[in-house]
């Protein structure tokens, strides 16, 4: 199915630059980010860059093959280091995916959470805007599409550590005002 997907573009059908994904099967349009997203998913972005450096990609709002179904395109999706840079195929696993939400949240909850557990992803987390906390899932359950441990942090209070060893609290995944 997600060839199917990816012909559209190259029919014509959906334009490139079309903000949209493919989630569980169903084209789904994206919402126009407004500028707390944006400038949170550059904050994220260069944070987690610093912190993996050459241990792994940082990619941002790019394709990630979750499933034949599934191609979401996170906001943030740290991804392991390929000599190509992943010119010649978009990557089928994360080490970690960040979603950056407003008006997004109940679907990065419970839609993407359950994507992302099925793709095996170690570590998701929902940046929630509105309520300024970090919701955390770890230890992935891909046979019943669900995250064993969640939890939420918000302010100084840390995140559980990621495979690549990544320490942060809430509050670092934040713009400073």
């Amino acid at each position: 199915m997600s060839d199917e997907y990816f012909a559209l573009v190259d029919a014509g059908l959906l334009a490139p630059d079309e903000k949209v994904e493919l989630l569980h099967g169903l084209i789904v349009s994206m919402s126009p980010q407004q500028p707390a997203h944006a400038a949170t998913v550059w904050w994220i972005s260069g944070r987690l860059g610093a912190l993996v450096g050459d241990r792994a990609i940082v990619r941002s709002q790019l394709p990630l093959l979750a499933a034949v179904d599934s191609v979401p395109e996170p906001d943030v999706a740290v991804v392991a280091l390929r000599s190509d840079g992943y010119q010649d195929a978009h990557p089928d696993h994360a080490l970690l995916v960040v979603e950056v939400a407003d008006s997004s949240v109940g679907q990065d909850r419970l839609t993407k959470s359950r994507i992302y557990a099925a793709a095996d992803v170690p570590d998701y987390w929902l940046v929630n805007l509105r309520d300024r906390r970090v919701e955390w899932f770890s230890a992935p359950d891909p046979n019943a599409s669900r995250y064993r441990q969640s939890g939420v942090a918000a302010g100084d209070e840390a995140i559980p550590p990621t495979p690549l060893d990544l320490r942060l609290c809430a509050a670092d995944l934040f713009p400073p005002r």
